[in-house]
């Protein structure tokens, strides 16, 4: 019988579940929409029941394709940084507030005096900054002081999801992780941390951290009669999204950096122990042993796509042959963009300045220019600034960084990978797989099932290298050069920032 196992994707946007064979190899998917809602400026949410009835539609969509597949396994990987809470009963206490939602900005300074800034970074691995969920319970704690009282149970996407299939309050220490309370060194939760809430929380209210691929628990037989994977299946930890895709990509040593060119821009690279630095934030692996240190940058094709579409009234959802004739137009902008160079802080900066009131800029426009040049000098501003990132993080580290892997949305971009590779100066791999983080769990599941000794060994067996992209050689001088000039943008605009701020919080 052809053995199979189930990596379960609960993104932003979408759940997917996929089957995957031991060579790593998509057999079937099936994948259900998931709807945001906005109660207020800057504020996302999600019904977390949303999130059992997604995966619910997707396992029932999946295994028709698949009769006849034994299922080894069945392994979680989840959007990041995002929360939900229940009472006693186990009774939803509101909707999940998302990891982008900003209302929990405000708490991030509260906090970090409470426990210390350094030693909040040395613990968990994240600087400061509002992206970790740690920050939208202090904002829960704040505003709504009694419903949070009531909290007894708190989860991230993969704990909710695990309990709804076994029953179990357990979850991966790579999904744990990211909620910004949690020992990546001890690999438990942090409780120095957790009394630092405005109202302090137990930490028997958050799930059991266990190593991924680990079997968690087994399919219970009311989950089967929900989502037809049979009882008893063994359901295996995984991790955030993020970590995921760099296994799924092959990231299980020290020298490659997964790069996804998605909603944000994030890469990361395998390192054997907890770095802790301001050039990036420090996550617990997929392996079980090492970590993954990664660089952000908020503003990806969420940025493109906002700006085509104010700009230049280009939807390119609605319009994808216009994104095609504006690729084309760009390629033929020379390196540079005719002296324009974009700053891509459309919504703040993370690493390594971690300023929240940071902006975006656009320098050099003359009469000139138009949308071809606009459009290229996005692409260049955000290849820039993971160049910068890269930069920063080697620095620290003293760990090359010799090849980037592309994922995500715009890595189907030719003209991007290139840009990529020449202003990096880096060969940039582009990804055979569309399904990074659903593959990186499916690795997860089949060393949970026994299929592989180790992360490495599947990973080897399971990831595929596609088409490469070359820096050209001739245009490395001129990218040092726009280098040098884009790393001087931040340091003198950065007093401009909080000026501007305080300006329009009038």
């Amino acid at each position: 019988m052809h053995k199979l196992v189930i990596g379960i994707d609960l993104s932003t946007t979408t759940c997917k579940a996929i089957a995957w064979d031991a060579r790593g190899m998509l057999v079937a998917q099936a994948r259900v929409p998931l709807a945001l809602s906005r109660p207020a400026a800057n504020a996302y949410e999600q019904d977390a029941e949303d999130w059992w009835r997604a995966a619910q539609q997707a396992l029932q969509a999946l295994l028709p394709q698949i009769q006849g597949g034994a299922i080894a396994a069945v392994a979680v990987v989840n959007q990041r940084e995002t929360v939900a809470v229940t009472d006693a009963q186990d009774r939803l206490l509101r909707p999940a507030i998302l990891w982008l939602d900003e209302r929990r900005k405000d708490e991030v300074a509260t906090l970090c005096r409470k426990v210390g800034h350094e030693r909040l970074h040395a613990i968990t691995g994240k600087p400061h900054d509002w992206a970790p969920a740690i920050y939208s319970l202090a904002w829960m704690a704040d505003a709504e002081p009694q419903l949070f009282r009531q909290i007894r149970h708190v989860y991230e996407p993969h704990a909710w999801l695990v309990r709804k299939l076994t029953g179990q309050f357990v979850t991966s220490w790579a999904s744990a992780d990211p909620l910004g309370a949690f020992d990546i060194h001890q690999h438990r939760w942090a409780q120095d941390v957790l009394q630092a809430l405005p109202i302090a929380l137990d930490g028997d209210c958050f799930p059991a951290a266990s190593a991924p691929g680990t079997v968690l628990g087994s399919v219970s037989a009311s989950a089967e009669a929900l989502t037809g994977l049979p009882a008893g299946t063994p359901v295996v930890a995984g991790g955030g999204d993020g970590q995921a895709a760099g296994l799924g990509i092959g990231v299980v040593s020290a020298g490659t950096a997964y790069l996804n060119l998605g909603t944000a821009i994030v890469s990361g690279v395998y390192a054997a122990t907890p770095s802790v630095d301001q050039a990036f934030r420090t996550l617990c692996a997929i392996d079980r042993q090492g970590y993954v240190l990664e660089t952000s940058l908020r503003s990806g094709t969420l940025l493109i796509n906002s700006l085509l579409r104010q700009f230049f009234e280009i939807d390119v959802v609605a319009q994808p042959e216009s994104l095609v004739r504006l690729e084309a137009e760009a390629s033929r902008v020379a390196p540079g963009s005719a002296g324009l160079i974009l700053l891509p802080y459309w919504n703040g900066v993370m690493n390594p300045y971690w300023d929240q009131d940071a902006r975006g800029c656009l320098l050099g426009l003359s009469p000139d220019h138009g949308r071809a040049e606009i459009y290229r000098a996005v692409l260049e501003g955000i290849a820039l600034e993971q160049a910068l990132a890269t930069q920063h993080m080697v620095q620290a580290t003293g760990e090359p960084v010799n090849t980037f892997v592309a994922i995500g949305g715009g890595a189907a971009s030719r003209l991007w990978c290139q840009i990529i590779a020449d202003i990096t100066d880096r060969p940039l791999i582009r990804a055979t797989t569309l399904e990074a983080s659903s593959l990186g769990a499916g690795i997860a599941a089949a060393v949970g099932a026994g299929w592989y000794e180790d992360f490495a060994s599947a990973a080897q067996v399971m990831t595929q290298d596609g088409e490469t992209f070359l820096p050209n050689p001739a245009l490395r001088d001129f990218h040092r050069e726009l280098l040098a000039i884009y790393s001087e943008l931040y340091p003198r605009l950065r007093d401009l920032y909080p000026r501007l701020a305080r300006l329009n919080r009038r």
